[in-house]
């Protein structure tokens, strides 16, 4: 690992993506509202400046929405399907576009970014395929003459709040499932990274989406959200960020009975068994660690390993770590970019601060890389108590604490004693093991020695304050449909 992270040349760099508001099938510049600098995370250069959102935008984006949403629900599967196949042939004609900016403003290596866009365009394929088979069924009757029918019909004009440290994916997840389903959607994307967003919007757009189906703002969080959350126009709330906003953004939602669906925060637990392969496992366990530089939502980020190979498994995760390269996210031979924001560089020291107040050893990093930009060393902390706010909060970024344990209903204990419950990893040689501990877990999610958790095919959700709901998967539009039940003599 560099103590000082490599810089790239920005010469020659096509120019960051112009930034706007996507309102009514208009894309729709700053002209005299209100702007936000956006940074390279990288550097601290200001890339561009991002609109804020009137409150006579956010009213054009409603109604807009609510009018298109008339004709759009009534509109073939097939026409959605349609869309949503040249959206994914349009992100793989452009991922590399689209990459480039997203490591600008996001700060992750331009692989990892170029990764997301392509496997996103499976995400929009997935949902062509399946809005084709949203389909009712026939209740047999009673007695004679009676029809009974169970329909699935679009819920409606949809919010949604997607994070920044996947921009793409969580956008176009959310997109994806309310066009398939027939619904129109207001989009609050992330300040910070907002050219993949404003990227979907040209794939859409470019796609044939009517006018007013996707409308794209930006602003103060808590005054967008107040703002589309209390219209009566919005029948339904998609959030992915953490558990402390999620919870107030449901408490809103419920106030006016809309329905939510909230992908929130995790802690995930990792569980190494003494019978694991423990080199592998330490070795792939350490690079999924620092993909995005730890900020994300199902990083493994509580280390449970078995008192009889702990001393192994901390030298191969520690090796592992110690050969990562940290630099901009533009540089090729960079395999981790900064975190996103200078909060989190702060957030990191303030754990490790909790960490050594409780007794934790910090072994190896635990420091800010350089002056510039928001760099931090991959780092593995030990011999901490349970209590630590590390054991306890999730710490979005490249720490990792690894602690011992030796029983195995005492290490489930552990790890199903915290309120999230996104998901959760296991390493073992042995069935019996597996599938207890699988069963035992209290997580949406929970991989045996691999990581394939997020795939388009497969439903992504928590339980207990990781959420509610699922993306992905057969389940993807059970959040933007209603159920009516039919009867007719």
């Amino acid at each position: 690992m560099t103590t000082t992270p490599h810089q790239t040349s920005r010469e020659g760099l096509p120019p960051y993506r112009e930034l706007s508001l996507y309102i009514d099938g208009t894309f729709i510049s700053a002209q005299d509202r209100q702007t936000i600098d956006v940074l390279n995370p990288a550097s601290s250069e200001v890339l561009g400046k991002l609109p804020v959102a009137t409150t006579a935008d956010l009213d054009h984006a409603l109604a807009s929405a609510e009018r298109a949403f008339q004709s759009w629900r009534k509109s073939s599967p097939l026409d959605r399907s349609a869309i949503l196949r040249r959206v994914a042939t349009l992100a793989r004609e452009r991922a590399h576009d689209i990459a480039r900016d997203l490591t600008r403003d996001q700060g992750k290596p331009l692989e990892e970014a170029l990764s997301e866009i392509l496997r996103c365009a499976e995400h929009a394929e997935w949902h062509a395929e399946e809005c084709r088979r949203i389909y009712g069924r026939v209740i047999p009757p009673r007695e004679p003459g009676i029809r009974q029918m169970v329909v699935r019909e679009p819920v409606g004009v949809c919010a949604a709040f997607t994070p920044w440290n996947f921009p793409f994916n969580q956008a176009i997840r959310k997109i994806s499932a309310a066009v398939g389903a027939g619904c129109a959607m207001v989009l609050k994307g992330p300040e910070d990274a907002p050219s993949a967003v404003v990227a979907l919007a040209h794939l859409f757009h470019d796609a044939g989406l009517p006018p007013g189906v996707l409308n794209v703002v930006w602003g103060d969080p808590p005054t967008i959200s107040a703002h589309l959350i209390a219209s009566p126009v919005v029948r339904k709330v998609s959030f992915t960020g953490s558990v402390p906003v999620g919870k107030q953004l449901a408490a809103m939602a419920g106030t006016y009975m809309k329905r939510v669906s909230m992908e929130l925060g995790g802690h995930s637990p990792v569980i190494v068994f003494d019978d694991a392969d423990v080199a592998q496992a330490a070795q792939t366990l350490a690079r999924f660690k620092l993909r995005n530089a730890g900020q994300v939502c199902i990083a493994p980020t509580r280390f449970y390993v078995h008192a009889k190979v702990y001393d192994r498994f901390v030298a191969q995760f520690t090796e592992t770590m110690a050969s990562v390269r940290v630099g901009d996210g533009l540089d090729p031979t960079t395999e981790m970019g900064p975190l996103a924001h200078g909060r989190r560089v702060e957030a990191m020291a303030d754990f490790l601060d909790d960490a050594r107040k409780l007794g934790g050893e910090v072994t190896f990093g635990g420091n800010r890389i350089g002056t510039d930009g928001f760099f931090f060393e991959p780092t593995v902390v030990a011999g901490l108590p349970d209590t630590a706010r590390l054991m306890v909060e999730e710490p979005f970024g490249p720490v990792a604490p690894i602690v011992r344990f030796h029983a195995t209903d005492d290490v489930i204990q552990r790890a199903n004693s915290l309120p999230y419950g996104l998901a959760a990893y296991v390493f073992t040689n042995s069935l019996q093991t597996a599938t207890t501990v699988a069963d035992a877990l209290e997580a949406g999610m929970v991989a045996i020695n691999q990581f394939g958790i997020s795939l388009a095919e497969t439903p992504f959700g928590g339980v207990k304050d990781s959420g509610m709901g699922s993306e992905g998967g057969a389940e993807t539009f059970d959040g933007y449909l209603v159920t009516k039940f039919i009867t007719q003599r």
